[in-house]
């Protein structure tokens, strides 16, 4: 499965794929027939790896496109330049939270903007999701640009972060 734009394309990892891209060394390149962006792995993203998400995607009571990454690919170059996950499936209310980070090299060029827009698509597609909800430090105004652009709107603000929400329409 996979979703795109014309800039961008979404793959959700499978558990196999997970496991290459925590093992580095273009694995998970290679296995997609991709370039290599140069992508590190922050120390954040390894603990959510080890605590949350291969654990939820093994599980096979779960929905795993709502516990995976999702990698942005640029499709011109070939190259992973981001990723996105949601943070669990629908709760009682419609509500899924998403995550996000691009590659350093790749920051500041439009690729997330995209990328959210096209999953923001997707997941209001899905039965049950009817808000998306997401949480940037107040520090982060490229952040706060992003979740803008894409229509969502900034509605509390909890020590240093700031909660964003977009409902369906």
């Amino acid at each position: 499965m996979q979703i795109e734009s014309d800039r961008v394309l979404l793959i959700p990892l499978t558990y196999e794929h997970l496991i290459l891209y925590l093992q580095g060394e273009q694995k998970l390149e290679r296995a997609l027939n991709l370039e290599d962006s140069g992508r590190t792995i922050s120390p954040e993203l390894i603990e959510a790896f080890h605590e949350t998400i291969l654990i939820s995607v093994a599980n096979p009571a779960n929905d795993y496109l709502y516990y995976t990454l999702w990698n942005v690919i640029d499709k011109t170059s070939r190259q992973m330049v981001a990723d996105l996950c949601f943070k669990g499936e629908p709760n009682a209310k419609g509500e899924i939270e998403i995550g996000y980070g691009t590659y350093p090299p790749f920051a500041g060029k439009g690729y997330m903007t995209d990328a959210i827009r096209v999953l923001v698509k997707w997941a209001f597609e899905q039965p049950g999701v009817k808000t998306i909800l997401a949480e940037t430090e107040q520090t982060n105004t490229a952040s706060h640009r992003t979740l803008e652009k894409n229509n969502f709107s900034p509605f509390k603000v909890k020590g240093e972060m700031i909660w964003w929400r977009l409902n369906k329409k």
